[in-house]
Parts: structure tokens; C-alpha cells; sequence
């Protein structure tokens, strides 16, 4: 079963949620799944433009909220 790995990049501002996710999914073993918790309205097409360039399957992607998105993808 694969661990799901949480980055809280709340209250920042674009570009750094997606920088940040770039940098987190380096780091975590293959079949694991990295939810990006955001509130960056660029990052609603940045996010899951960069995972599907990279071939990153988003699992999930949902609104939190008035201003907040939580993305999850897989690295394979």
C-alpha cells in the first residue's frame, strides 16, 4: 500500500507551490503519492500540467473550501 507524503503549501504564493512539489516528489520512493494542499489559483492549471509533462497519474484533485485545492499524484 502506498504512503501518501503531504506538503502544506498554503498562504504562499505561485510559483512556490509548484516549485515545492517538484522538490518534494524527488524525494519520495517510487509508488508513493504526494498530496499538495494549495490556495494558489495559478497552481489549479500549473499542478496538473507539470504532473501530467512528467508523467505523475493525479489520483485526486479537489476544492477545500472558498480559496483552497488539495492535489494528489502518484510517482511511478
Amino acid at each position: 500500500m502506498p504512503t501518501t507524503h503531504i506538503l502544506e503549501t498554503a498562504g504562499e504564493v505561485c510559483p512556490f507551490p509548484l516549485n515545492e512539489a517538484k522538490a518534494a516528489i524527488a524525494t519520495i520512493p517510487s509508488g508513493d503519492l504526494l498530496r499538495i494542499d494549495f490556495d494558489c489559483t495559478q497552481a489549479t492549471e500549473a499542478i496538473p500540467r507539470w504532473a501530467a509533462e512528467n508523467g505523475y497519474p493525479v489520483t485526486a484533485f479537489e476544492r477545500v473550501g472558498d480559496a483552497g485545492w488539495t492535489i494528489t499524484v502518484a510517482k511511478p
